[in-house]
């Protein structure tokens, strides 16, 4: 399997060899749900999620035409919750079938952050930045993987609280940052 991190093969449409960016509009397509719509430097929608119940503990990421790209299910652990996100491959009927993919957890290091767990067991963080949705993803060895911050217009002005701008790195997955950034929403509630 190619790994999702910056050490990938260029094997997947959800990867590049430029620098991306994103913007992050933290509303549904879908009239009074909850979710958030991703869309390319073309403007076009590549990501979306859909959350029609948001006391549900599972969440999916969808490309454009719906087709299920991870599922999120929230584990309750403790007073603190920790977020495992199951990679769709189609032939299983249900994800508890298989180990996660990822798995987030908040960080005994800094509060406020959340580690992550791949399936190789290799570490990255969500380095929180501000109170609001401004946060960066992070390697072991503290190379920036994404960086989600609020959007400007050309002249400075930031869009509004619910308008972000998702930049990911070159041979970095950018649907498992998604997922990632869904996660993180999910964490403050607003997804």
């Amino acid at each position: 399997m190619a790994r999702v991190f910056p050490q990938a093969a260029i094997s997947s449409p959800y990867m590049s060899t430029e620098r991306e960016t994103f913007t992050v509009w933290m509303k549904s397509l879908v009239y009074q749900t909850n979710g958030l719509t991703v869309y390319n430097s073309s403007g076009e929608i590549t990501y979306r999620v859909e959350n029609y119940d948001k006391s549900s503990n599972e969440v999916h990421i969808m490309d454009l035409y719906g087709n299920i790209l991870f599922t999120i299910r929230k584990k309750k652990l403790w007073l603190f919750g920790s977020w495992y996100v199951y990679r769709e491959c189609g032939t299983l009927s249900s994800t508890e079938e298989v180990k996660p993919f990822v798995r987030i957890k908040r960080s005994s290091i800094r509060d406020g952050d959340w580690e992550i767990r791949d399936e190789t067991n290799e570490i990255f963080w969500i380095l929180r930045f501000d109170p609001k949705f401004a946060f960066q993803i992070i390697d072991i060895h503290g190379d920036i993987i994404a960086q989600v911050k609020p959007k400007q217009s050309s002249n400075g002005i930031t869009l509004g609280e619910d308008v972000l701008t998702m930049e990911v790195k070159p041979r970095v997955d950018h649907s498992l940052v998604v997922t990632l950034v869904t996660v993180y929403g999910l964490i403050k509630g607003i997804v």
